[in-house]
């Protein structure tokens, strides 16, 4: 697949590069040195030779000479080789560009591999160009450093992009403006030209960066990219540059190059931000010991959910359960093995639920369950599922005996949604202390005649 890859991408890059000249558009050693580091597994000496019959095969295909064509792979397998032995040295976020400091990483990167293209091209360019070799290496370097910039960002980040589905129309709005002003300024700098022009799309793509996720931005940086490379080879550029002249040609990629790093950089550095803030709301709602909704977080998620089936007409049970005994196990085994056993039953009880219903950890060994659309019956089964998990099985903690473990259950139901939130958990209360006063492993229901036997 690799060499399919390569040799595909090349050929688009020979029919869009001037005649006689190399490509001004080489996406083959971005999209390799890309697919390289997503799929580890190419990067084995079939992939590698694979690759490289690619690149062999497109320039013959294409009516390359063989010492040219020979020429050319090597700087290509060269430049990524480069470029891959430096990456692999850097962990997983940084090359995902999911930190800070992932851009001028990757900057470390390409830029090697670019250099080592820049030798094989201050070898090549007075052989098959009749050029200096000082022009070869700089020639080489910004080309293969402009293509690494614009398209190897994409491909590391690359994942599905969820439509903002039920968004307002004001969101939407909101979310296109750095879309929309990124095409005008990119419009503008055609129109009015002058060697500042090609800064023009600078701030919106800033602003993009953060308005949208990663990828998003990275996409759109690559779409710039991608635009003024074309319009630099199409001469669209010569209100800003002279374009037939090879020095400002070169320091008019370069330039572009640059100029899509800032947007790189601040879209990394929020991301960051986001998996901070994301981590710190985490530990505010939930609690460590049991990874469970802490009691302030369980009480705001019931509500937003009572709500909405008493707006629905849609019945809701809660249970209300409680280890039984729990002070001996602390007094006996010590806090320490409690506290695994806390977080195993968390695990435990997590395990009977379906996927919407909500639990929470209210105190010590205590936890309440809102189990949306489901009437007492079926709520009676959930307690029963989770009673049972716990008095057919023991609680193995780490480097302690098995200990015989067992759980009293309260259960309140409102069968049309419209008993509040509240009225529910102080009935499912008043269910548990039954059910722990009656003797304990036992489910009982609030309304149900005191007594009924679960087991």
């Amino acid at each position: 697949m690799l060499g399919l890859v390569v040799f595909g991408t090349c050929l688009f890059g020979i029919y869009t590069r001037p005649v006689d000249f190399l490509a001004t558009v080489w996406p083959a050693n971005a999209v390799m040195l890309g697919l390289l580091l997503r799929m580890p597994a190419t990067a084995s000496r079939y992939g590698w030779g694979a690759a490289t019959a690619g690149f062999i095969a497109a320039d013959l295909l294409t009516g390359s000479p063989l010492g040219k064509t020979l020429i050319l792979t090597g700087a290509n397998l060269a430049s990524i080789g480069g470029a891959f032995v430096v990456l692999r040295m850097f962990p997983r976020e940084a090359i995902r560009l999911q930190t800070p400091e992932s851009v001028p990483q990757l900057v470390s990167a390409i830029g090697f591999g670019a250099c080592m293209a820049g030798l094989v091209g201050s070898v090549a360019n007075p052989i098959l160009f009749s050029g200096t070799a000082l022009g070869g290496w700089t020639f080489w370097f910004v080309t293969e450093f402009a293509n690494f910039v614009a398209i190897l960002p994409v491909i590391l980040t690359a994942r599905v992009i969820p439509f903002p589905r039920g968004a307002s129309a004001k969101r939407l709005a909101y979310l296109a403006m750095p879309m929309i002003a990124l095409v005008l300024t990119c419009f503008a700098s055609f129109q009015i030209g002058g060697p500042g022009a090609v800064a023009f799309p600078v701030p919106a793509l800033l602003w993009a960066a953060i308005v949208y996720p990663r990828f998003v931005t990275v996409l759109l940086t690559s779409v710039f990219s991608f635009w003024s490379l074309i319009a630099l080879s199409a001469n669209l550029f010569d209100k800003m540059v002279d374009v037939s002249a090879e020095g400002a040609l070169i320091s008019m990629r370069l330039g572009v190059s640059l100029i899509t790093l800032a947007p790189l950089m601040l879209a990394s550095a929020m991301a960051k931000q986001k998996d901070l803030i994301a981590q710190l709301s985490h530990l505010a709602r939930h609690d460590p010991l049991s990874n469970l909704l802490n009691r302030r977080a369980f009480g705001e998620e019931v509500l937003r959910l009572a709500r909405s089936c008493a707006r629905q007409a849609q019945p809701y049970s809660v249970l209300m359960l409680d280890i039984d005994h729990f002070k001996s196990i602390n007094d006996r085994f010590g806090h320490a093995t409690g506290d695994q056993v806390i977080s195993i039953a968390a695990a435990r009880i997590s395990a009977c639920l379906r996927g919407n219903d909500i639990i929470g950890r209210v105190g010590g060994e205590e936890f309440a369950i809102l189990l949306p659309k489901c009437r007492r019956e079926q709520a009676l089964e959930v307690a029963e599922r989770i009673r049972s998990a716990f008095s057919q099985a023991p609680v193995k903690p780490e480097r302690q005996v098995a200990i015989p473990v067992t759980v009293s259950v309260g259960l309140a139901s409102s069968e049309d949604g419209s008993a509040t939130i509240e009225a529910l958990l102080e009935e499912a209360d008043r269910a548990l202390y039954r059910a722990k006063h009656l003797g304990r492993n036992r489910a009982e229901i609030h309304g149900h005649a005191p007594g009924w036997k679960s087991v």
